[in-house]
């Protein structure tokens, strides 16, 4: 598609300074590879807390490879319990409505909606916390230290508050938007 920007960026003449000096492209050998958020050469994605939760549930449903930042951590977090609270609200309002005819006082359907909600998300709740544990410089398999009793969950809070690695690693670059 043709836009008015790219055909006055065509027609117009560039500056001095980038005449002067060969332009250098990303695939020129010896140039550092880079992966992830990093690697296309169009617009950046967005980084805000929303955009990170709905990025988890379409893009990164099934990605185990790379690095979340804490703030990617964070907001799919947030926005998670939102969306499970409010699964449960409208599992009990529809519960209350239906009344309880045989006399069980079992919340059926916000019992169903719950499963559902939380199989749906258990995928990319797995993957955020390996691409979290790579961002800190750890492999993904100490997530299964979330299977030990009582202190697994503990462990894996500590993994999510550590700061995000300064430094490429063997997971792939920094993460957009992390100051070095």
């Amino acid at each position: 598609a043709c836009d008015v920007f790219s055909i006055r960026a065509q027609t117009a003449s560039p500056p001095a300074a980038a005449t002067a000096a060969p332009a250098q492209t990303a695939n020129a050998p010896g140039a550092p590879q880079h992966f992830g958020r990093s690697a296309g050469n169009g617009p950046a994605a967005a980084t805000g807390l929303w955009d990170y939760f709905w990025r988890g549930l379409t893009e990164n449903y099934f990605n185990f490879a790379g690095r979340a930042r804490r703030k990617e951590y964070w907001g799919f977090c947030l926005f998670w319990t939102i969306a499970l609270v409010v699964v449960v609200g409208a599992g009990l309002f529809i519960d209350d409505t239906m009344g309880d005819p045989d006399g069980s006082e079992l919340p059926v359907v916000t019992v169903g909606l719950c499963g559902i909600f939380l199989l749906a998300t258990a995928l990319p709740w797995i993957g955020l916390n390996v691409r979290r544990l790579h961002d800190i410089g750890l492999t993904g398999w100490l997530f299964l230290v979330v299977f030990l009793p009582t202190i697994g969950w503990l462990i894996i809070l500590v993994f999510a508050l550590i700061p995000t690695q300064a430094r490429e690693n063997q997971w792939g670059p920094v993460p957009t938007g992390v100051g070095i």
